[in-house]
C-alpha cells in the first residue's frame, strides 16, 4: 500500500490546528460575480457528482453537516462557499460533473461556470480532483485535468472511499491513476488516499493544504 509523505511536525500539527476550529458556510453562487472578493487563498474540490465530495469535505473539517451530502447525485449546482474563521483560507466546493441526468441547459451553466472559475481565480492555489478509488480516472476527470492542466492551475488527485475496494484492485488503482498524471504539467505528483468514513488520509490532506498557506506565507 502507498504511504503518505512525511510532513514536517510543524505543518503536520498546523494542518491539525487549521481543521480544529471551524469552518462557516458563506454563500452559494451561481454566477462568477456571485464570488466573495479575492482576499484570501482558496482551495477547490472537484469531482463526479457521485464521488464522495461532500463527505469528504465534512470529515475534513470535522463538521457533518457543513457541505449538504444527497443520495441524488448532482445536488450540488453552485460553487458553495466555506471560510475559515481563524485563517484566510477558503473551500470552493464545486458542482459535481458527469451526471447525465440533468438537464441540458443546466449541465451547460455548471460546466461555463465552472470554467469561469478555475481560469480566472487569481487566489485559487490548488484544485482537488476527487477519484473514486472502485473505478480510477474516468473520461470525465481526464478531461477537467486536461482544462486544469491548459489553465496552469496546480492540482492533486484525492482517491476517495479507500474502504471499499480490495486491496489489489486498490493498488491496480493508484497505478493507472500515477499513469494518468504522469508528465501532466500542472498535477501534484502524491496522490492522496482517502475515506471519509474511516477517516483515512486526513491528516495527510490537511498537511497538504497547510503546507499550501506555508508556502503563501500565511
Amino acid at each position: 500500500m502507498t504511504t503518505e509523505p512525511d510532513f514536517p511536525t510543524d505543518i503536520i500539527e498546523r494542518g491539525r490546528l487549521l481543521f480544529a476550529r471551524p469552518f462557516l458556510f458563506v454563500k452559494g453562487c451561481v454566477r462568477i460575480a456571485d464570488l466573495p472578493p479575492m482576499d484570501r487563498i482558496e482551495i477547490a474540490f472537484a469531482g463526479r457528482s457521485n464521488v464522495g465530495k461532500s463527505s469528504l469535505i465534512n470529515a475534513l473539517c470535522g463538521t457533518s453537516g457543513l457541505a449538504r451530502t444527497s443520495n441524488t447525485p448532482g445536488r450540488t449546482q453552485e460553487l458553495n462557499i466555506f471560510e475559515s474563521q481563524s485563517e484566510p483560507l477558503r473551500i470552493v466546493d464545486m458542482p459535481g460533473y458527469g451526471f447525465a441526468k440533468a438537464p441540458e441547459p443546466k449541465v451547460r451553466a455548471w460546466t461555463q461556470l465552472i470554467h469561469q472559475y478555475l481560469t480566472g481565480r487569481a487566489t485559487l492555489r490548488r484544485v482537488y480532483v476527487l477519484v473514486d478509488s472502485r473505478h480510477g480516472p474516468k473520461d470525465n476527470d481526464i478531461s477537467v485535468m486536461n482544462e486544469l492542466d491548459r489553465a496552469a492551475v496546480s492540482y492533486q488527485i484525492v482517491l476517495t472511499k479507500i474502504d471499499k475496494p480490495l486491496a489489489k484492485d486498490l493498488e491496480k488503482v493508484i497505478a493507472a491513476t500515477r499513469a494518468a498524471i504522469a508528465k501532466r504539467p500542472a498535477a501534484h505528483p502524491d496522490i492522496i488516499l482517502t475515506s471519509s468514513e474511516k477517516g483515512s488520509g486526513l491528516k495527510h490532506l490537511r498537511s497538504e493544504i497547510a503546507m499550501l498557506l506555508a508556502a503563501n506565507n500565511v
